[in-house]
Formats: structure tokens, sequence, C-alpha cells
């Protein structure tokens, strides 16, 4: 079994080494995973975890661009005046704007068994537009209930016993945990 190396150039900062391809039939672009959001590039993490360049990437159809006045439902920051990249609006309730940044962090702490619009609440929806937009949506259950049991996870490491009766003391009870 040979060794892999990629001799496609990034479309984005012009290296070497290049493994991901457009998927788009006929897109000759390239481009490394770490420069796939500089790029304005997708990955769908799903079925055949395709990927796309900024050109050929899926984008949300029918979406006006957000007014004004508009912020993040999740940062509050204000968003850009026109659709992008950077945002994204709720399939649908279409007014819960978000940044991409702000609802991929939400996706990777919600998991797949509590993603869902901040707004409306709608997941199905939701979740499967913006798995295809590239928001990588984790098969798992949400990180806060991991913390509700994360001290039944740890393993006591001293003794706290008035008098110890380890035979090797106290010290070397907390040593071997």
């Amino acid at each position: 079994m040979g060794l892999f190396l990629s001799f496609q150039q990034c479309f984005v900062c012009g290296e070497m080494g290049a493994a991901i391809h457009c998927a788009q039939g006929g897109c000759t672009r390239s481009f490394h995973l770490h420069c796939a959001t500089e790029g304005e590039c997708i990955t769908q993490f799903f079925g055949e975890h395709r990927s796309f360049c900024a050109e050929h990437r899926p984008q949300q159809a029918n979406v006006a661009a957000p007014a004004d006045d508009t912020e993040c439902l999740i940062c509050l920051d204000d968003m850009d005046s026109s659709t992008s990249y950077h945002t994204l609006v709720c399939p649908a309730c279409t007014h819960a704007w978000f940044h991409r940044a702000c609802i991929q962090r939400c996706a990777l702490s919600a998991g797949s068994t509590a993603f869902r619009c901040p707004s409306c609440q709608n997941s199905s929806e939701f979740c499967s537009e913006m798995a295809t937009l590239g928001i990588q949506i984790p098969e798992r259950r949400p990180l806060w209930e991991y913390e509700e049991i994360a001290e039944l996870l740890e393993r006591h490491n001293r003794c706290d016993a008035i008098e110890c009766l380890h035979p090797g003391g106290r010290r070397q009870a907390e040593d071997e945990g």
C-alpha cells in the first residue's frame, strides 16, 4: 500500500497538496480542508461527504437579504445586509438569521438529537438545510447532557477517610487512585 500524496494546487492558498476536490462535474478546483472556510467552500458531512468550491456550493433558495437592523439570533451582532456564505437563515420560519460560525458552534454543541432552529424550534427542515449547506451536525446527544453526568464518570483520586486503611498509606492510595 503506497503513500498517497496530492499534487493538486489549492485554489484558495495556491499551495500544493490540496486533497479535496469540488464534486461538481467538470470542475477542476481543489482545496485544503483548512482553507475551505477562507475560500467559502463547503463539505457535506453526510452521505457521500461531497465538497464544493465557492462557485458550485449549494446556496439557500429564494432568500431575500436580511433587513439592515437584523441581528444574529445567537451572538446578537449585526448581520451583513446581503446574503453571503457567512449568513444563513432558517428555511422554516425564514426570519431567524445566523452567522455560519455561530450556527456551526450550536450544531457541535447540540448534536443531532437537539439541533434545531433557535427561533421556531423546527428540526427536520432546519437540520436538512443546514447539513446541505455544510454545517456539521455530530451524530450524538448534546454536550450538556454529558456535562450533567461528568461527575459520575470521574474517578475518585484521594483518600477521604479519617484513618486511611490502605496498606501502603494515604500517599500510595492517592497515587494508585
